[in-house]
């Protein structure tokens, strides 16, 4: 399934069932550009942290990130919920944590499906999304998107109040 398939999907869900938020994934802008063609709603658009690939930096463009602030787009640049320090610990210590097993898990729906609920949990917590309400989130790995699930987050402190109400969609 392509980005703009999933885009198309998920913008006509969110338009039919009155979700005025939608968190995006989004490495280098692209994804986030087509979601603005289509949606006029609320977007969050969450990137790797700084020192994902090189310390220091940023994958985002800086130039881009202020040119869709200024039409209203969010941004979450932060460590993310499922990996963070946890991978850090298991990086030096070797072995598998719970948050990582849950990551793992997820990904059983797919790559796009975990970053779906990781994106929509980094939002709340960035106080970017309502508080207990359903937002339409996508997802993909890292070179586009392929999945849109609905969903609503719960802070990362109580993750598992989080809901994943319906998969839009995902790679087969």
């Amino acid at each position: 399934m392509s980005t703009e398939q999933v885009i198309q999907d998920a913008v006509k869900y969110a338009k039919e069932n009155g979700i005025n938020h939608i968190v995006v994934a989004s490495v280098t802008g692209t994804s986030l550009a087509e979601l603005c063609r289509h949606f006029d709603g609320n977007i969050i658009c969450v990137t790797h942290a700084y020192g994902y690939k090189t310390p220091g930096e940023c994958e985002f463009p800086t130039a881009l990130r202020a040119e869709y602030e200024a039409k209203g787009v969010k941004f979450v640049t932060a460590a993310h919920v499922l990996s963070g320090a946890e991978r850090g610990i298991s990086n030096v210590f070797k072995g598998m944590y719970p948050v990582e097993v849950m990551a793992q898990t997820l990904r059983m729906f797919g790559a796009g499906t975990k970053v779906g609920v990781e994106c929509a949990i980094m939002a709340l917590d960035a106080g970017y999304v309502p508080f207990g309400q359903k937002v339409v989130s996508l997802g993909g790995t890292g070179r586009g998107l392929d999945a849109a699930i609905v969903i609503t987050p719960g802070y990362a402190q109580r993750v598992f109040s989080t809901q994943v109400h319906k998969i839009i969609c995902k790679p087969e």
